[in-house]
């Protein structure tokens, strides 16, 4: 059998990552090896300064080290992104792939400059981290928090209804200054977006459901956190031309997360639910609502979203995804009532 040792040292990383415990036992399963190989990786990476261990052969514990940190807080005022970007974060990803280079390029001078043009914040703290499996860069400010302002700014009745509005994308509380892209793309260009303020924590990733969180301790002001691995195929481009309209090059497409409109588990039953999920519809051409974790829905709220909805706005294709069974046929049922009225 043909083993690919680099395959199974960077699937080490990624289990060390995931748990820390029993990393030689889990690697020799995967991988058909015995456990005396499976160690011999571990010691390989260990001596190579990309991973530590802690404690005897069969409770050891391992943690991938750090490569390369820095961190600065700057005063926000006369702040420029891309000064930033060149004295931190640029000499820390600088060996890494040009489509990896240009991610972090375009992500974190994005969210730099929302900290800047929009927290009203004295400071703005940038720290940055690589190690053998990921680079992550978190940006904090001491502002009014994300969630609030644009709670305020929009008339909302909950600061988790501004999550999921920024979800939606083309959101922005200053419209001169900016088109309200930037954080809906940069959560799709990473393999974890984070976003803390206050109460709430709004996080993103590729193949996993949207969620909002609520936690225990107080994070004034704004937090975000980035994160994507040092050898990601992605590509600035693909990301881009999966919401643009391929004619017209503008942002016209995109994903709903319905989840992020259940708020303490209530389900989606009204007409009043509907109309704050089609808020700002009106911007886009294509609209995805993702059904990920929705077992149904009520009568009312699909007939609002797919009957009267979709009629008086007949240039905007609603797609539902990720639809259960139940869900589908409430759609259906809602649809067909729709087309029989014409």
């Amino acid at each position: 059998m043909n083993i690919d040792k680099n395959s199974i040292r960077r699937r080490a990383l990624v289990l060390i990552d995931m748990d820390d415990r029993g990393v030689g036992t889990r690697l020799a399963s995967e991988f058909g090896l015995s456990r005396q190989v499976a160690n011999g990786y571990l010691q390989a990476l260990a001596r190579e300064g990309f991973i530590e261990a802690e404690g005897t052969t069969r409770a050891r514990v391992y943690r991938i080290k750090s490569l390369a940190e820095a961190k600065r807080s700057y005063a926000r005022d006369g702040l420029q992104e891309d000064f930033v970007w060149r004295e931190l974060i640029a000499p820390l990803v600088i060996e890494l792939a040009p489509n990896v280079r240009d991610i972090w390029h375009y992500a974190s001078t994005e969210m730099i400059n929302n900290a800047i043009d929009h927290s009203g914040s004295k400071n703005v703290r940038v720290e940055v981290r690589k190690n053998a499996l990921y680079t992550e860069v978190v940006i904090t400010d001491e502002g009014e928090g994300i969630f609030l302002k644009i709670q305020r700014a929009l008339g909302l009745h909950d600061p988790r209804e501004a999550i999921l509005e920024l979800a939606k994308g083309k959101l922005t509380t200053a419209p001169e200054q900016h088109s309200g892209e930037g954080i809906f793309f940069t959560s799709r260009v990473m393999d974890v977006f984070e976003i803390e303020s206050h109460h709430l924590r709004f996080s993103h990733a590729p193949r996993a459901p949207d969620l909002i969180a609520e936690q225990k301790t107080d994070t004034p002001g704004t937090r975000v956190r980035l994160r994507i691995d040092n050898d990601s195929p992605r590509k600035m481009s693909e990301v881009f031309k999966a919401f643009t309209d391929s004619e017209e090059y503008t942002f016209d497409k995109t994903v709903v997360p319905l989840r992020l409109a259940q708020h303490e588990g209530e389900k989606l039953v009204s007409r009043s639910q509907a109309k704050r999920v089609a808020h700002r519809f009106e911007r886009f051409k294509r609209v995805e609502l993702d059904f990920t974790g929705i077992e149904e829905i009520g009568q009312a709220f699909a007939d609002e979203m797919f009957r009267v909805f979709a009629t008086a706005h007949p240039g905007i294709r609603i797609t539902p995804i990720n639809t259960s069974p139940a869900v589908a046929q409430m759609i259906r049922r809602v649809v067909s009532v729709a087309g029989n009225s014409k």
